[in-house]
């Protein structure tokens, strides 16, 4: 019986899994740069080619940002440009303007079945829930409940979410030191229930998107998830497929 080979990775995905490690560990933070390609061939032994390959592969996936005559750096959520890579919904007039985050609601629960299933985590383990709405043009758009694993989002409470200024990853990133690097969403239609109704504006029985979304950090570790509702009435979610 033929035995199966090695699955191969080219070298420049090896190059590419070398520099997550070092974002992973910390070593280059958000915002800032990382070494020239030069001199990560250099540290790696490899062309300059090899580092550039990965370097491309890393900026496409939203991991590095190239800024012309300055050199590389690592994405941050504290980029305005990074507010709407997971946020898709965007007004019929085009302008998209930044959204107001208002928190409502912020405790601490024990992870039932779903949440550990989600997150990762043993069930009972501490988790964070938080309740926030979100407005556009001063209108009420979408309301999220967001749950969040305990022991990494320790010292998380709805005082420091009302004084931050800024998106809820920002927040995430520089008080928490965590990045979120992909997410997975669910869409699908649903009706407003009476409380919904209220927060939104809309009549009960309104037609709302039910957007559910497991976000990850390096590793591909689910540190996130979160159950929005959006009102579509002045709005529409865009996702742009390459």
């Amino acid at each position: 019986m033929a035995q199966e080979s090695p699955t191969f990775s080219p070298l420049y995905r090896q190059i590419k899994s070398l520099i997550l490690q070092a974002l992973e560990s910390g070593e280059w933070r958000p915002g800032q740069v990382i070494p020239s390609e030069q001199e990560l061939a250099s540290r790696f032994s490899v062309s300059q080619g090899t580092v550039r390959k990965a370097i491309d592969e890393m900026a496409a996936e939203n991991l590095l940002v190239r800024k012309q005559g300055k050199g590389t750096f690592v994405a941050s959520h504290n980029d305005p440009r990074a507010l709407f890579r997971f946020l898709r919904l965007v007004p019929m007039d085009g302008d998209l303007a930044h959204p107001q985050s208002v928190p409502m609601d912020c405790w601490r629960a024990k992870a039932g079945q779903e949440a550990s299933r989600m997150l990762g985590i043993e069930q009972g383990e501490p988790i964070i829930i938080v309740r926030r709405l979100l407005k556009f043009a001063q209108k009420p758009v979408v309301i999220d409940e967001i749950y969040l694993p305990g022991e990494i989002f320790q010292g998380l409470t709805l005082e420091v979410l009302q004084s931050w200024n800024g998106s809820l990853y920002s927040l995430f990133e520089t008080r928490f030191g965590l990045r979120m690097i992909r997410a997975q969403e669910r869409i699908r239609a649903v009706a407003a229930d009476r409380s919904t109704s209220e927060t939104l504006r809309v009549q009960e029985g309104t037609p709302l998107l039910s957007v559910e979304r497991v976000t990850y950090t390096y590793g591909d570790k689910p540190v996130e998830w979160r159950r929005g509702l959006y009102s579509t009435a002045e709005h529409f979610y865009l996702n742009e497929l390459n």
